[in-house]
């Protein structure tokens, strides 16, 4: 039986994806450094959750991507803290044309324009 062992995003700029990654996430590389071609970052010491590998990539990053990362918040106050910090750290909040009615996330493209969803956890 095979199981998961990392999520891999492509990245054009590794140093600017691992920065940010990493401050995100509260991670760190997995080797102690940054390879221009391929980073996997785990989490801190003491930390839990799984490993997010960066893969230097030649093509852009798709406007509605089939396979994306949700990262969780606890509750609607939690959730607009971390898109605030996510922001903060160099995120971009997108235009989404494909919200719901009633959303539990919220989409974000990461520096390299990688979308990601910050969803609500509490959201009925």
């Amino acid at each position: 039986m095979v199981s998961i062992g990392s999520l891999v995003l492509g990245v054009d700029d590794m140093e600017r994806a691992a920065g940010f990654w990493s401050r995100a996430l509260g991670c760190v590389p997995r080797d102690g450094a940054v390879d221009a071609s391929f980073t996997v970052l785990v989490p801190s010491a003491g930390g839990s959750g799984v490993q997010l590998a960066l893969m230097r990539s030649e093509t852009a990053a798709e406007r509605y991507p089939r396979v994306h990362l949700d990262l969780y918040a606890a509750d609607a106050a939690e959730q607009a803290a971390e898109v605030e910090r996510l922001v903060g750290l160099g995120a971009e909040r997108v235009e989404w044309d494909r919200y719901p009615e009633d959303p539990d996330f919220v989409v974000l493209a990461d520096p390299e324009g990688n979308r990601f969803c910050v969803i609500d956890t509490s959201h009925d």
